[in-house]
């Protein structure tokens, strides 16, 4: 028994009270899980529902085997890069000044112009997700979205508070998303068939959804969720690697949810609307009430896909002055402002988004190759560490085959610039 102010308290009680046991374990799931599903839904944005609509329709059952691949690459990169952010206690940007000065400056630039230029296409699909929802103008749904994700940073207890937001928004994605896949009856049997023998395979299709999912922010936006949160050294290995592969496994099931939804729909032969394929399928699957659906995946895929970008984009300028540090909540908000700006007054900027998305499947090798090299310095990771044989492999298996498909494919968006 333990003694308090008089009272007596059960050993098990004392430690809770002293921020041990139960209670600290309940705060640090909480971490774990905010930290997933940032991950999770920042990978799962309005350009995701997209792009899978689209090569579904093009690849049909083959497209089993681009999801296959892409998970694997996931996979790879995001426990690479997890482990080594948790062991060293660094963030990106400083693990990558030490591997080589300057680097991390580099690194920053890359992530927040892509981050930048990626929400302006977030925002706007807040826009037509409240559109789809409840009628209302893509602009004024997309003012109102901003407003509510500004209001996330404002609050005193902004982690905490988009932690939950994410949590709640990605698990209502994913159970409409399992909804439409079950209702639309796709032939699984052939998905399955394809998983491992495609009778196509695209290369631009891989490199999209890769570069979409894991490229840029998205591949830090975990890790530095659980640095900020204190979750860090060797000993927070098996916390983070939890934290990683729940991440994985919720974007994985909401890939195979939209892309079994699509599949339904296509091998049913019925047409999907070019203008908004992704929107075409929900109400193609459950007619008005369908449609309605959509509009809360779109949102829900959206606004946490704007928090996720701004948040981690901008830890990846916090630690180059105590002011940015000081006020970078207020420079989160401030990120959401110009994006917010950029499509109101512009509208979706197609050719930065065509450009950014080269430039993001850019950003995975280079950033994953930066961890690689810093997984093997005991001055980023100290004496006691070693790094995973395998993983080492599978990274840099990771970080080959993006780079040589990230430039061709960077290559062939050039033309569209001019």
């Amino acid at each position: 028994m333990a003694v308090k102010k008089g009272k007596q308290y059960p050993s098990e009680k004392m430690e809770e009270l002293q921020g041990e046991g139960p209670a600290k374990k309940k705060t640090s799931n909480s971490v774990l899980l905010g930290a997933a599903f940032l991950m999770a839904t920042s990978s799962i944005g309005p350009g995701f529902l997209t792009q899978t609509t689209v090569f579904t329709q093009q690849l049909a059952a083959s497209f089993a085997f681009v999801i296959l691949i892409s998970l694997l690459l996931d996979v790879f990169a995001q426990i690479n890069v997890w482990r080594i952010i948790t062991v060293s206690g660094l963030r990106g940007q400083e693990i990558a000044n030490k591997v080589l000065p300057g680097l991390g400056f580099v690194l920053a630039v890359f992530i927040v112009i892509g981050g930048l230029a990626f929400n302006i296409g977030n925002i706007a699909g807040a826009g037509l997700g409240l559109n789809a929802m409840l009628g209302l103008k893509p602009t004024t749904g997309a003012l109102i979205s901003a407003a509510f994700a500004v209001f996330i940073f404002l609050v005193k207890e902004a982690s905490k508070v988009m932690d939950k937001v994410t949590q709640v928004a990605g698990s209502v994605m994913l159970v409409l998303m399992l909804y439409v896949a079950f209702s639309t009856s796709p032939p699984v049997g052939e998905a399955l068939a394809n998983t491992v023998m495609p009778a196509e395979i695209s290369v631009m299709a891989i490199i999209t959804l890769v570069g979409g999912t894991v490229g840029g922010y998205i591949t830090f936006a975990g890790g530095h969720r659980l640095l900020d949160a204190g979750v860090k050294g060797v000993e927070s290995l098996p916390e983070v690697t939890k934290s990683s592969v729940t991440g994985i496994a919720v974007t994985g099931v909401m890939r195979i949810a939209l892309f079994l939804a699509v599949l339904g729909v296509v091998s049913q032969g019925l047409a999907i609307d070019p203008a908004n394929p992704p929107a075409s399928v929900f109400k193609l699957a459950a007619g008005t009430v369908g449609y309605r659906m959509f509009g809360v995946i779109m949102w829900a895929a959206a606004i946490t896909s704007v928090v996720g970008a701004a948040y981690t984009s901008v830890s990846f300028i916090r630690s180059f002055h105590p002011m940015i540090e000081k006020y970078h909540n207020w420079i989160i908000i401030l990120f959401i402002l110009i994006s917010t700006t950029t499509f109101a007054l512009v509208g979706e900027p197609v050719t930065v988004l065509i450009f950014a998305g080269a430039l993001n499947a850019l950003i995975l090798p280079l950033a994953l190759g930066v961890m690689l090299l810093a997984a093997h310095r005991k001055s980023i990771v100290g004496d006691v560490y070693k790094h995973p044989l395998w993983l080492t492999i599978s990274g840099a298996f990771v970080v080959v085959t993006m780079g040589i498909l990230g430039v061709y494919t960077l290559f062939e968006q050039i033309p569209l610039l001019f």
